[in-house]
C-alpha cells in the first residue's frame, strides 16, 4: 500500500471528495476555484479536478453541442471514460500525493453518474460532499455564457453569436436527462449543500465533520456583485523609520502625509458605501483618522505578533537569539516567535476577515505587512512558502477587483517616500537539511494577551501643519500594477489578471 507523503495537516478523517453537481452555466466552476483557494489557504491542500479539462484532452477537435446528446453512444463513452481517468487522478492525490480534499467538477447530473462516485469513494474509504448550483433565471444563466463560456477553447475562432446559440443548445441536452438531487427522499442520506440562485437561498443536508461545517459557512459567505477591496499598511511609523520590529508607534511624518494623499485620493474616486477597517495599533488608526471617513477597529488585524522580539531591530533578533533567527530563516511561514505568533497562526486569525470581505461591498483595510500579505495569498492564490515574500511596500495601495475565476490587481503608488521594510529571502532558507532546527516543548498561543499600551490615537493635527504638507501634495498620485504585488515606480498603470 502506497504511504502518503507528509505535507499539510494530517487529518483523523478520511480524505473528502467534493462532488460538483447542475447544469452548464451554473458557476459550478467559479464555486470549485473559489472554495479551493480559500481551503488551501486555511492550510487544507485540495485540488481541482475538472472533468472538461480532460474531454478536450480527449477529444481535440470539438465540433457542436451534437457531442452531449444522450443518444451518442460514442461519445458518451468518451465522457464516462474522462470520468474515469478523472476519479483515478483524485485517486492518487488523495492516497499518495497528501492531499485532503478533491474537488470533482463536472456536471454529473444523473443519478448513474453520481451512483459510479459513490461506488468510487465507497472502494477508497472517501467521505462524499456534494455541491448542487441551481439557476432558473434566464438573465444570470446566458450572462455567465456570455462571461465565461463564450471564452472556452471549445469556441475558440468562433463567433460570439454561434457559439451562445450553441452552448445554449448544449444545456438542452443536459436538461433532458438532469436528475436534481432529492434531499428527502432519494438522497436523504447524502452530506449535501443546495446553492438556489446564486445564494438567494440555501438547502443543507446531514453536514458530517468540522471540514464539512467549514465548507457550507463560506459558501453562505460569498456573493458575486461586483466590488472592489483596496489594500494598504498603515502610514511608514516611527519604528519603521528605526527598523524595528512591530510594536505600537506613531506615524512618522512621511506617515501622516500619506494619509493626507490617501484622503485626497479616495475623494476623487468617489466610492459608494465604502468601509474602512483598521487594526487597533496606533500607525492604522492614525492612517484612517485623516480620511474623515468613520472606520471600524479590528483586534484580528493588528500585525504579526513577534514576541519576545517585538520592539527589536533585526540585528538586534539575530546577535540576542541567534538561534531563534535562524529557525525563521528556515521556515518563515510556520515558524513562531517565542511568546508571539506564526504566519500560520496569522492565517488562521484572519479568517473571519476574509469572510467579511467576501459578503461586503466595498471597502479598505488599513493593516499591517504580514497581515496584508496574509490577505494578498488569499486572493491572489499563492503558496504558503511565498506568502511571507509578498511585496507590500509602504505608501502604496493595492485596488483588487474579484473576477469569475480569478482577481485583478492595480497598484496605486503614491509620491511619497517611505523606508523599505521588505526583506528578501536570505541565504538561510536555502540551508534546510534533512535535520532543521526545532525549538521543542514551545507552548505559545495563537494569539499574545492584549499588553498594556497606552492611548492610540495621537492627533495628526490636520491643521496648519497638514495644509503645509498638502501644498507639498498636490500632485496626482502614479498608478502602476505589476506582476504579483511588486510595485516597479516610474511606470504606467497596467491591469492584469490572476487565475485562469
Amino acid at each position: 500500500m502506497a504511504l502518503r507523503k507528509v505535507g499539510g495537516p494530517h487529518l483523523a478523517n478520511s480524505p473528502t471528495v467534493i462532488v460538483m453537481v447542475g447544469l452548464p452555466a451554473r458557476g459550478k466552476t467559479y464555486i470549485s476555484k473559489k472554495l479551493t483557494r480559500y481551503l488551501n489557504w486555511s492550510g487544507v491542500p485540495t485540488k481541482v479536478f475538472n472533468v472538461g479539462e480532460y474531454r478536450r484532452e480527449a477529444v481535440k477537435d470539438f465540433s457542436s453541442f451534437d457531442f452531449f446528446r444522450a443518444d451518442n453512444e460514442e461519445a458518451m463513452k468518451v465522457r464516462r471514460q474522462c470520468a474515469l481517468d478523472a476519479l483515478e487522478d483524485v485517486k492518487s492525490y488523495l492516497t499518495v500525493e497528501g492531499g485532503q480534499i478533491a474537488v470533482f467538477d463536472a456536471t454529473n447530473t444523473t443519478r448513474e453518474r453520481r451512483n459510479m462516485i459513490k461506488d468510487f469513494a465507497k472502494e477508497n474509504d472517501f467521505k462524499l460532499f456534494f455541491i448542487e448550483s441551481v439557476c432558473n433565471d434566464p438573465t444570470v444563466v446566458a450572462s455567465n455564457v456570455a462571461d465565461v463560456k463564450l471564452g472556452s477553447p471549445d469556441y475558440k475562432g468562433c463567433d460570439s453569436k454561434d457559439a451562445m446559440e450553441d452552448f445554449m443548445k448544449r444545456i438542452s441536452c443536459y436538461q433532458k436527462s438532469y436528475e436534481p438531487l432529492d434531499p428527502d427522499n432519494y438522497d436523504k442520506l447524502l452530506s449535501m449543500i443546495i446553492v438556489i440562485d446564486v445564494g438567494r437561498r440555501f438547502l443543507v443536508n446531514r453536514i458530517q465533520d468540522h471540514i464539512q461545517s467549514r465548507i457550507v459557512y463560506y459558501l453562505m459567505n460569498i456573493h458575486v456583485q461586483p466590488h472592489c477591496i483596496y489594500l494598504c499598511r498603515g502610514g511608514e511609523s516611527e519604528h519603521n523609520v528605526k527598523g524595528r520590529i512591530g510594536g505600537d508607534s506613531s506615524l512618522s511624518p512621511r506617515g501622516r502625509k500619506f494619509a493626507i494623499v490617501l484622503k485626497k485620493y479616495l475623494e476623487e474616486q468617489r466610492l459608494k458605501e465604502l468601509k474602512v477597517w483598521t487594526s487597533q495599533l496606533r500607525r492604522t488608526i492614525q492612517t484612517a483618522e485623516g480620511l474623515g471617513i468613520p472606520y471600524e477597529q479590528w483586534k484580528a488585524l493588528n500585525e504579526l505578533d513577534a514576541g519576545v522580539c517585538e520592539d527589536k531591530t533585526y540585528e538586534e533578533v539575530k546577535e540576542i537569539f541567534p538561534e531563534e533567527y535562524t529557525l525563521r530563516a528556515q521556515d518563515k511561514y510556520h515558524y513562531r516567535y517565542p511568546s508571539g505568533e506564526s504566519y500560520q497562526d496569522l492565517v488562521q486569525r484572519l479568517e473571519p476577515v476574509i469572510m467579511e470581505l467576501e459578503r461586503r461591498g466595498n471597502v479598505l483595510v488599513v493593516c499591517h505587512q504580514a497581515v496584508m500579505r496574509c490577505l494578498l495569498s488569499y486572493f491572489l492564490d499563492k503558496p504558503a512558502d511565498e506568502m511571507p515574500y509578498l511585496k507590500c511596500p509602504l505608501h502604496t495601495l493595492l485596488k483588487l477587483t474579484p473576477l469569475a475565476y480569478g482577481c485583478r490587481v492595480e497598484t496605486i503608488n503614491f509620491n511619497v517616500e517611505a523606508v523599505n521594510t521588505h526583506r528578501e529571502r536570505s541565504i538561510e532558507d536555502f540551508k534546510k537539511g534533512s535535520n532543521p532546527l526545532m525549538r521543542r516543548n514551545s507552548v505559545t498561543p495563537l494569539a499574545s494577551p492584549e499588553p498594556n499600551k497606552k492611548a492610540r490615537v495621537n492627533s495628526i493635527e490636520l491643521g496648519a501643519s497638514a495644509s503645509a504638507l498638502s501644498c507639498a501634495c498636490q500632485e496626482s498620485p502614479n498608478e502602476h500594477a505589476a506582476q504579483g504585488v511588486d510595485v516597479a515606480p516610474g511606470e504606467g498603470k497596467v491591469s492584469f489578471f490572476i487565475g485562469s
